[in-house]
């Protein structure tokens, strides 16, 4: 495949404004997050809250705007019809560039509620960031290692139970849980050294989806299936910001949550666990053959 031309003064434009941009959200941002830190009133951190997501989203939004400005993400997107910012979603993808993240929000920004992530417990104490994934409400979560429980097995399932718990604020607030099922970005390396039985994807990881509908408790109704395929090379982020990429087609599928795959327990019960990578191993296996008609 080709990368489409471009020009290194047009990457620099467009690094030089989403810099602007950057320090310009930022400022706002953390002083908002500090506001809200250091008052611990529920109802004024409710409204912080929203005030934190709407700010974010304004960010994301001027992002966008850059790219259209500067042509440098021409997108195709497909299967937004009916979405909401009202509803409940886990969001799940291919993983080929750390262009995706940029892909997605473009694509569902003011769409559906803000992109959150699952992120390890340790991460809230990284200056800046944690205050900020904090004050946008990312869900946190904790999760023991094998050797710790084999030292420690009255732990077992407590760290699923402190994240259930984290995560009970988002009963009342629409929320988006994205996740790169993958778990690293596609090479033709990892794919060889995974043995993976698909063409164009690495093999699920089972178990970080699990762990995320047990966490969330139900609270997710609808899984966004999204497929990205990009009909030039693999983009980097500095492709993108000189306009060398081409068409991004993003093909969005809606699924349905059913009650059963939350409700197992996934490291401990093999039926269950046997059943959920065989359910997500046919949503891959569809997501494969869905690449490639839309590479074709």
């Amino acid at each position: 495949m080709q990368q489409r031309s471009g020009s290194t003064l047009k990457g620099v434009v467009t690094v030089s404004l989403m810099t602007v941009n950057v320090i310009a959200w930022c400022l706002v941002l953390f002083t908002v997050a500090i506001a809200k830190f250091i008052l611990p009133v529920p109802a004024w951190r409710r409204w912080l809250s929203r005030a934190m997501t709407a700010l974010a989203e304004g960010w994301i939004g001027t992002n966008n705007a850059i790219f259209r400005l500067m042509g440098s993400l021409p997108l195709e997107p497909r299967g937004l019809e009916g979405l909401s910012t009202s509803e409940w979603y886990l969001v799940v993808s291919n993983h080929r560039s750390w262009v995706d993240i940029l892909v997605l929000q473009a694509v569902f920004n003011r769409r559906i509620p803000f992109l959150k992530f699952f992120l390890k417990q340790q991460l809230i104490w990284v200056p800046f960031l944690g205050i900020a994934w904090w004050a946008l409400d990312f869900p946190f979560m904790r999760r023991y290692s094998s050797a710790h429980l084999a030292k420690h097995p009255g732990d077992r399932g407590k760290d699923l139970e402190a994240t259930r718990r984290a995560c009970e604020k988002f009963r009342l607030i629409p929320t988006s849980v994205m996740n790169f099922v993958e778990g690293t970005r596609f090479t033709p390396a990892k794919h060889a050294a995974t043995k993976s039985p698909y063409r164009n994807l690495l093999p699920p990881r089972a178990g970080g989806v699990s762990f995320v509908l047990s966490a969330m408790g139900g609270m997710l109704h609808s899984m966004l299936d999204v497929t990205i395929a990009y009909t030039t090379a693999t983009p980097s982020f500095w492709d993108l910001c000189c306009g060398r990429v081409g068409t991004v087609r993003v093909d969005v599928q809606r699924r349905a949550i059913e009650d059963w795959l939350a409700a197992g327990d996934y490291t401990n019960d093999p039926a269950f666990r046997e059943r959920f990578q065989a359910w997500l191993g046919g949503a891959w296996a569809e997501k494969d053959a869905r690449l490639d008609r839309l590479l074709a």
